[in-house]
């Protein structure tokens, strides 16, 4: 494969925030960062490759900590709109729009098989000229299914794009890869109704693909029913992309449409924020949890004036029905929250909605926010994870969109910055421990670290800990690392910001050989170590 060989113009950053519950890290300040991008590779936590507009590239290779930057370039143009996905190989792709032989003119992406280091030169589709091609998003097959490791992509064509002519349209449309990215066939318009070329409200748009625990094909969309009725959009296909339904289905109703307006002060848009969307984002529950097969769209409306809420509706049987809207943001009424984006880990089954928020001041200054949930969707726990507020102004571009990505209870969300009228990109050190309980509020004296029961285990062990309360902190950054006989490092198993109280961990050591192995827990200078035995 013939493979593209970057300029590395900025080496590891050094950029953190150390005083948020969750470490906050700056990947890159060059370049004037917008619509980021983030995917964390499921063969290996600790590969992680991130994208921005227009044609930047990150990786880090141990676990979001550290960031490397380089440009992408390829056999025509990078030109924004990134989207980082993988493959079921551990593969990264980075799609993008291009600008070939005139604006926007096709669709691209292009392949690394070393985590970002190297990429292809790229594989091209729809060179429609002079039409337009935007916003794509795309999904590779999870499933064990006949078409595991097929990638779909769904974008908006335009006929003249920013065109305000009636004659003009935007549409939906839809491709596959049935070879691992090398070719994308099966072009298919989904959208029934079109929308304007405008790239406001009544443009149709939005369109981010899902695949289902049965290799079904779910993409959703915002765009215009009439004057004033702005609607989301569902299509669904049973046969990676041959067939379609015969009529869209009407997921939910998206009052002031997907497009929050200009922030300027005389307008009625997100105060500094020179544009603001609440794009749907679609996914799909493919895990082994009580929630398999639920479809979730994610979006902005507009309550009032000044007032735009996070929601989510959700389907149980294959979209043909959805939800009332779940509000997802806690706060009080009144506050605004803009860019979100949805994403679901494909191992445990739960939630993760990142946005910006502004419930803790009455100016334009703006948090970000996690919302979490693990009862499929009913009930969201907020979080501000941001260590510091910023204020944006309206001369500078966020784009369209922030991105998360989990996978295992390891969970990175992307985002812009604003600060000294300097745009910076930044994520955050989140890691959810899957099989970690709290089992006790009652706030202990000291730190406590039990013998694992049972002990010899075989493959299963418990483990149970007690966390004080420390320096009047809500919250205490803990680890648990375990090391074989040796002193070498076999496993992370917690590593988290936890209220004071106990907790119990159960370690699965099915994958590893019997012998005798140390589990230590360390909390700023406390160190606490004990010994086990797994015999098989």
């Amino acid at each position: 494969m013939k493979t593209t060989v970057f300029i590395l113009f900025l080496a590891v950053t050094t950029s953190i925030f150390s005083q948020s519950s969750y470490t906050n890290i700056q990947i890159s300040n060059t370049g004037g960062p917008n619509e980021p991008s983030i995917c964390i590779n499921p063969k290996n936590t600790n590969q992680i490759v991130a994208g921005a507009n227009t044609d930047k590239v990150y990786r880090s290779s141990n676990g979001g900590l550290n960031w490397i930057t380089s440009t992408l370039t390829s056999t025509y143009t990078v030109w924004g709109d990134p989207c980082i996905i993988t493959d079921t190989l551990g593969n990264f792709f980075y799609f993008h729009l291009v600008n070939g032989t005139s604006f926007i003119d096709r669709m691209g992406v292009q392949k690394s098989t070393n985590g970002g280091a190297n990429w292809s030169a790229g594989t091209f589709w729809q060179f429609n000229s002079p039409k337009q091609q935007d916003k794509e998003w795309a999904i590779t097959d999870f499933t064990h299914g006949p078409r595991g490791n097929w990638i779909y992509v769904a974008w908006t064509e335009f006929d003249e794009y920013g065109s305000y002519t009636a004659s003009d349209s935007s549409r939906i449309l839809f491709a596959r890869s049935t070879d691992g990215g090398a070719s994308f066939t099966g072009i298919t318009r989904l959208s029934k109704l079109g929308g304007d070329c405008v790239d406001e409200d009544y443009t149709t748009e939005g369109s981010v693909p899902a695949v289902g625990p049965n290799g079904e094909v779910y993409v959703a969309w915002s765009g215009p029913q009439g004057i004033n009725n702005f609607k989301i959009f569902f299509d669904k296909s049973t046969d990676g992309g041959t067939t379609w339904l015969a009529n869209d289905i009407v997921a939910a109703s998206q009052p002031g449409g997907w497009d929050l307006g200009s922030g300027a002060p005389s307008g009625t848009g997100i105060l500094g924020i020179y544009r603001g969307n609440g794009l749907p984002i679609t996914v799909c529950d493919i895990s082994n949890g009580p929630y398999r097969g639920t479809i979730y769209i994610n979006y902005l409306d507009s309550v009032g004036p000044r007032d735009r809420d996070v929601k989510v509706v959700k389907s149980t049987n294959g979209g043909l029905n959805w939800s009332a809207p779940i509000r997802v943001n806690s706060d009080v009424a009144g506050k605004e929250q803009f860019f979100t984006w949805l994403t679901i880990d494909q191992v445990t089954g739960y939630l993760y909605c990142v946005f910006y928020d502004r419930r803790n001041y009455t100016d334009n200054q703006t948090d970000v926010f996690l919302a979490r949930s693990t009862d499929g969707g009913a009930t969201w726990v907020n979080e501000r994870i941001s260590s510091t507020p910023f204020t944006p102004t309206y001369s500078t571009f966020f784009g369209d969109y922030s991105n998360i990505s989990a996978h295992n209870g390891i969970v990175r969300p992307i985002w812009i910055r604003l600060a000294s009228n300097n745009l910076s990109v930044w994520t955050a050190i989140i890691n959810f421990p899957v099989g970690l309980n709290q089992v006790s509020t009652e706030v202990p004296s000291a730190f406590e670290l039990k013998q694992n029961y049972p002990n010899p285990f075989n493959p299963a062990t418990q483990i149970d800990f007690s966390i004080p309360q420390v320096s009047g902190n809500d919250k205490v950054n803990v680890t648990i690392v375990i090391y074989d006989a040796l002193g070498n490092k076999v496993a992370d198993v917690v590593d988290s910001s936890l209220a004071p109280g106990t907790y119990s961990y159960q370690w699965n050591a099915s994958g590893y050989a019997s012998g005798i192995y140390f589990y230590k827990l360390e909390s700023g200078k406390t160190k606490i170590s004990k010994k086990m035995i797994l015999t098989k």
